[in-house]
């Protein structure tokens, strides 16, 4: 049977999302407790790759088991296993021809920036700039990710191709916290984290809106401002 798992998870604690040798990662707690569910070994697919330190509110997983298991039967078994800093919300039997990263329409990201007094509590939660930023500067740069472009400039790591479409990039202000919604089909690793970075350089007064779309149009390597891990949560998968 395969199975598609919502999870969350608090990524301060883990390498990331993917299985890195013997380090603790998502991947890793998950495919042992699934592997002790199933009496076999299981591997698990994700939707996103996350890095660490980076949350997840809404990851899915995918994967078959051997085992008759009802949905509600898996979820409690799973979760005495991988809690407290993983939680399975939701659990669906699927066909086979359901992958959870190739089948994606869409994906969601949130990034979280504490504009009021310095909290210790959200040290590894949210990002807490020295700075104070100008947000209208920061929804103009955010104008200029809309549609398709080649996001090489934006990406870690060597790529065939960097060129991805940004659906929408939302703002809102709680509590003294700016959330920045970013809504498209694929990210590519600190592809998020680097278009925060680069609208934070500009809000704080380091670079001007030019020189963001130097950086996308330029065939050239520039170097943009990656944002710490803590405030980036993958929030939602939509298949």
């Amino acid at each position: 049977m395969n199975y598609c798992v919502k999870i969350a998870y608090d990524g301060s604690k883990f390498y990331g999302f993917q299985r890195l040798n013997e380090l603790t990662s998502v991947q890793k707690v998950l495919e042992e407790a699934l592997s002790k569910i199933n009496k076999g070994e299981v591997t698990i697919k994700g939707a996103g790759r996350t890095d660490r330190g980076v949350h997840a509110n809404g990851q899915v997983i995918s994967f078959k088991l051997d085992i008759n298991i009802s949905t509600n039967g898996l979820k409690e078994a799973l979760n005495s296993l991988v809690e407290p800093y993983i939680y399975v919300k939701e659990v669906k039997e699927v066909d086979d021809n359901f992958h959870a990263r190739f089948s994606v329409l869409k994906k969601k990201y949130i990034y979280k920036i504490n504009l009021g007094e310095y909290n210790p509590c959200y040290s590894d939660y949210i990002y807490q700039t020295d700075y104070k930023l100008d947000i209208d500067k920061m929804k103009e740069v955010s104008k200029l990710y809309l549609g398709v472009h080649n996001f090489h400039n934006f990406v870690s790591g060597e790529r065939d191709n960097s060129e991805c479409i940004v659906h929408e990039i939302n703002f809102r202000e709680k509590d003294n916290i700016l959330y920045i919604e970013f809504i498209g089909k694929s990210f590519y690793r600190y592809m998020v984290r680097n278009m925060v970075g680069a609208m934070i350089d500009v809000a704080r007064g380091k670079n001007d809106i030019d020189y963001v779309k130097n950086a996308l149009e330029s065939d050239k390597e520039i170097n943009i401002f990656t944002a710490p891990s803590c405030g980036l949560y993958l929030e939602n998968v939509e298949y």
